[in-house]
């Protein structure tokens, strides 16, 4: 059966098969599953994270988009009760739909190695859902799992997103050759806690996530000339508005903490009420 799962990568999909045993066991040792627990694997593959996590998982859902591996994958874990692979594209579906098609149940955890092309997406996608899982184990390219976990002083507008609702850690890197075919970037391991509630109280999570955007928007000037890029200002405006904030209008956006941008949307809300005010009485 082993044998039948050899497929060529198809690199439409970005197919890069982790194949490292130590990494694999690794990984599964990160998600640290309980009992109350279903995993849902995202791209499955040619399965051998997927009978990782069998041996451990209460209920296992393998998600594959490409069918004939999904087909495989089905004839692979037949025998196993606790294993139901869903042929899907992962972006294509709510979670609450990969929990039903695989017969899994609240609460849930997220374990894969991600496609680089929609590492990010996928992550967005789980930490934006109604029904969040508890944690996310997954590979993505090295820059994009260091960003999502940077500290102030190397933040960029995805580590804010990410960290708004999770606690990021980079937990190892992979060498190419731990692939099959090896990639032609660098990769890591990620886990990221979800947090119950978004770290960053804010009143409109999209909202504030605009106004760090537009922070962000030229990330090697000086955060006033960036806001002002991003919000379409003057730099003295702008300069209003980190002032109000009691922010140091001098430093580099990626220097900004998530306390100090949430000071930022609130000084900028209130400037613009503060402007419909007077806009109405006059």
């Amino acid at each position: 059966m082993e044998a039948r799962l050899r497929a060529r990568p198809r690199k439409s999909l970005g197919q890069h098969w982790l194949t490292d045993r130590s990494a694999l066991k690794r990984i599964v040792d990160s998600a640290e599953m309980d009992d109350a627990e279903t995993v849902i694997e995202i791209g499955a593959g040619t399965g051998l994270l997927t009978g990782l996590l069998a041996e451990r998982a209460r209920r296992l859902i393998p998600v594959e988009v490409d069918e004939r591996l999904a087909s495989r994958l089905t004839e692979k874990f037949a025998g196993l009760k606790n294993v139901t692979v869903v042929a899907s594209d992962v972006l294509a579906v709510t979670p609450e739909e990969l929990l039903t098609a695989g017969r899994g149940s609240l609460p849930y955890v997220v374990v894969g190695n991600l496609p680089y092309f929609i590492g990010t997406a996928t992550v967005r996608r789980f930490l934006e859902a109604s029904v969040r899982p508890r944690r996310l184990v997954v590979t993505l390219q090295a820059e994009v799992a260091e960003s999502m976990a940077a500290p102030p002083g190397r933040m960029s507008y995805l580590g804010v997103e990410v960290q708004t609702l999770a606690e990021a850690k980079v937990l190892f890197h992979l060498p190419p050759r731990a692939f099959r075919p090896p990639p032609k970037v660098r990769s890591a391991v990620v886990r990221l806690d979800v947090r119950d509630t978004s770290d960053v109280e804010v009143d409109d999570r999209e909202a504030f996530l605009s106004v760090v955007r537009a922070g962000f928007a030229a990330p090697r000037k000086r955060l006033r000339n960036s806001l002002a890029v991003g919000l379409r200002v003057s730099p003295s405006e702008a300069g209003e508005v980190l002032s109000r904030a009691g922010v140091d209008p001098g430093q580099r956006p990626a220097n900004l903490s998530l306390s100090d941008w949430r000071e930022v949307y609130f000084a900028y809300r209130r400037g613009q009420e503060q402007g419909a005010r007077t806009e109405g009485s006059g």
